[in-house]
């Protein structure tokens, strides 16, 4: 006997055929939009973008920060330590608060002792320069905190005798905001330590 009806299997059996064709089809449109999104992602993390004269955006390629932060820390600490050790009395306020901005309070708290101990009275008192002569500097970068290690070679000119002196100092690196152009590398010195200071004898 002949029904109107389609074969109910038949029906349910196309259903799930359809059904299945786009779940299948929407999953795969989201795993390639995802993928493109990725891809985008890595191709712009390491892209600046600038707006020139015209109003056109210009991508700037950047070079991996950790390729930069060798450098960045080397030229901190050159900065540092010639701010807080490259003083006379026309200049040593100034370059004394710009080493501020690049140590923590225990920068701060050596300034405080040397205050105390009238080493810039002294500075004034007897129109004593201070010139720094060299910077070496080794750094750790394995992980954050980083350590260093520098060595400063300074001369002291009295008037008509000039003292050369070499100062160890010890210490962390922290990454801080960037704070143009107080502190322009986004470094910190934290625990900071004058480990010795030496006179460097007259081979003559």
């Amino acid at each position: 006997m002949k029904t109107p009806y389609k074969n109910i299997y038949r029906i349910l059996n196309q259903n799930r055929f359809i059904v299945l064709s786009v779940v299948i089809g929407a999953t795969m449109t989201c795993i390639v939009s995802i993928c493109v999104v990725i891809k985008l992602h890595r191709e712009t993390v390491n892209k600046a973008f600038m707006v020139n004269t015209d109003g056109n955006v210009i991508p700037l390629k950047l070079v991996a920060q950790k390729e930069n932060l060798g450098v960045e820390v080397l030229s901190h600490l050159e900065l540092f330590h010639t701010y807080f050790y490259n003083i006379d009395p026309t200049n040593y306020e100034k370059n004394l608060e710009k080493a501020l901005w690049l140590g923590n309070s225990s920068v701060d708290a050596l300034y405080r002792q040397k205050k105390s101990d009238g080493v810039y009275n002294r500075l004034l008192q007897y129109s004593l320069v201070q010139k720094v002569l060299q910077i070496e500097s080794k750094i750790e970068l394995s992980q954050e905190p980083y350590t260093f290690r520098t060595t400063t070679l300074f001369e002291i000119n009295r008037g008509k005798v000039t003292d050369t002196y070499e100062l160890v100092t010890t210490g962390n690196l922290i990454h801080v905001d960037r704070n143009f152009p107080k502190n322009t590398h986004g470094l910190l010195i934290t625990n900071y330590f004058e480990n010795s200071l030496k006179k460097i004898q007259d081979e003559n």
